[in-house]
């Protein structure tokens, strides 16, 4: 099937103006994390550990699980556009994207280093399936990406726990996490790095693959590809009723979805089948609110023609996510752990959330500044310089 292809010029506004949203929840679900130290401060009056819990709560139920999803669905978009734009110089981009995802992975590793909550190496990795499947048909890849959304593996391992009683299911990153956090919060800033070379990326990407992400990225790698083949982020009749189906159909799936996944664990008493069980409901419930917020999200963008003025603000937050998120990683780690401030002892929600906003309109602000000057942020330019060297840029 022939799909069409956006100019190499044009940038939809709509897709960076949506990645800075996602990138402002992860730099607030991060900063209530504290980095992975994970500490609720118990000395606070009742009545502002009351109000901590209503901030940790209605922002892990909106953006858990969710700005990661957002992210991941527009890299596999992002793909799309470079695939294209290169086919129609006549290049085969598969070679130099595998080239890419290994610059990615260099990226990973330089973030790795300040903190262990790193999700670039796993789209490195993951973000290869695309070379496989980017020339397959779209009704193959949406079969593909439904399969893999869908956790077959957890399904396998919740089954064959459900006939084997015997069979026991353990959490293999929880070792690394005690180990890792044990340093970051008390380990000098040398030690840090020295455990986060493996320790800390052991952790990080066996809770990942243990929480289902392996399977769920390359699926929304794949829908993402699939949106930018379809032209569903430009305004048209089509693309209108697509997301306002997916809008309302995300509604009724989402309510028995949440019910399944608050109330039917407590009744499930072996952990080995529970455990997998909550990887599948939870990773299709985000999913699902996930297209909720976007269909919203994009839905809103479509009815002022060009965004409402709230939407465009946070676009050059966008375009430089990469630039953004490892230095947000910087600047938190610095904050929260040990050798920094060791903010972690003292904020509870509401605190961390102020500290999170704080470092988005940082961030917001050098990006603005930065994009007055330069047609990309730092490690963007980076990133496409060396994807591209020794080839003309397209």
């Amino acid at each position: 099937m022939n799909t069409p292809i956006l100019k190499p010029s044009e940038r939809l506004k709509v897709v960076d103006s949506l990645r800075g949203f996602a990138l402002l929840a992860i730099v607030l679900l991060h900063n209530l994390e504290h980095y992975n130290l994970y500490f609720i401060p118990d000395f606070y009056p009742e009545w502002l550990q009351s109000i901590d819990k209503f901030f940790w709560d209605i922002i892990f139920f909106l953006f858990a699980g969710k700005a990661y999803a957002t992210f991941s669905l527009l890299f596999g978009f992002s793909f799309y556009i470079q695939f294209s734009n290169a086919r129609k110089k006549g290049i085969d981009f598969r070679g130099r994207f595998a080239w890419r995802m290994f610059l990615l992975f260099l990226f990973s590793q330089f973030h790795a280093l300040f903190y262990n909550g790193d999700i670039l190496l796993l789209y490195a990795v993951v973000g290869l399936v695309l070379i496989l499947v980017c020339k397959l048909g779209d009704k193959i890849v949406l079969a593909i990406a439904l399969f893999l959304l869908l956790q077959p593996y957890e399904w396998g391992r919740m089954m064959y726990a459900a006939f084997n009683p015997d069979y026991a299911i353990t959490n293999r990153y929880v070792p690394y996490a005690v180990l890792s956090g044990q340093v970051t919060s008390q380990g000098t800033f040398w030690e840090v790095l020295c455990s986060n070379i493996w320790t800390g990326q052991l952790y990080s990407n066996i809770w990942q693959v243990e929480a289902g992400r392996l399977f769920q990225t390359a699926g929304l790698f794949m829908l993402g590809m699939l949106l930018g083949r379809r032209r569903y982020f430009e305004k048209s009749d089509i693309s209108c009723r697509v997301w306002h189906r997916i809008l309302k159909s995300g509604i009724v799936v989402f309510i028995p979805l949440y019910c399944l996944r608050i109330f039917v664990p407590d009744y499930i008493e072996n952990s080995s089948v529970k455990i997998p069980y909550t990887i599948i409901i939870q990773s299709l419930s985000n999913f699902v609110f996930m297209a909720i917020l976007i269909s919203a999200f994009t839905l809103l963008w479509f009815k002022k023609e060009s965004g409402y003025k709230w939407q465009n603000f946070i676009i050059p937050y966008g375009r430089m996510s990469l630039t953004n998120y490892i230095t947000q990683s910087i600047i938190g780690v610095a904050i929260y752990y040990g050798y920094g401030l060791c903010l972690y002892r003292g904020t509870g929600a509401v605190a961390t959330l102020l500290i999170g906003v704080t470092i988005f309109m940082f961030q917001l602000l050098f990006s603005r500044w930065w994009l007055s000057k330069h047609k990309q942020g730092p490690f963007e330019y980076l990133w496409r310089k060396a994807t591209w060297i020794g080839h003309k840029r397209i």
